[in-house]
């Protein structure tokens, strides 16, 4: 079993920055790709970042230059540094993670999600 506990959502003004955590624990031999995706209201879900267990990122067209993904040492806390926030960036940002379990390969985890408001 995996947890992932999300955090740093919130409100901010256009232009403005916020970072979201993601931190994976429990019973895994390792944590493979880690994501960000968002939901906005009425729309579908999409990947916003990912970071490979190299460091190989790649980023939704629409936050190419003002967001950044990164992971700690230990591979298992992801992080999304939001700058120039926009009001269409306001969503639902769900963590994404690929852990790889004993005897099962590698299995797809999702956050609650963390709610991120920049006003129009």
């Amino acid at each position: 079993q995996v947890q992932l506990v999300e955090s740093g959502g919130g409100w901010v003004q256009p232009g403005g920055s916020l970072r979201l955590s993601c931190a994976a624990s429990g019973t895994f031999v390792s944590i493979d790709a880690m994501g960000w995706h968002r939901q906005a209201p009425g729309k579908e879900r999409e990947l916003v970042a990912a970071i490979s267990r190299g460091a190989t990122t790649s980023y939704a067209d629409s936050v190419k230059g003002r967001f950044t993904i990164s992971r700690d040492n230990a591979g298992n806390t992801v992080y999304l540094q939001m700058n120039s926030l926009k009001p269409e960036d306001t969503a639902l940002y769900y963590c994404n993670v690929g852990a790889v379990i004993f005897r099962w390969g590698t299995l797809d985890y999702w956050g609650k999600g963390t709610l991120v408001t920049v006003p129009s």
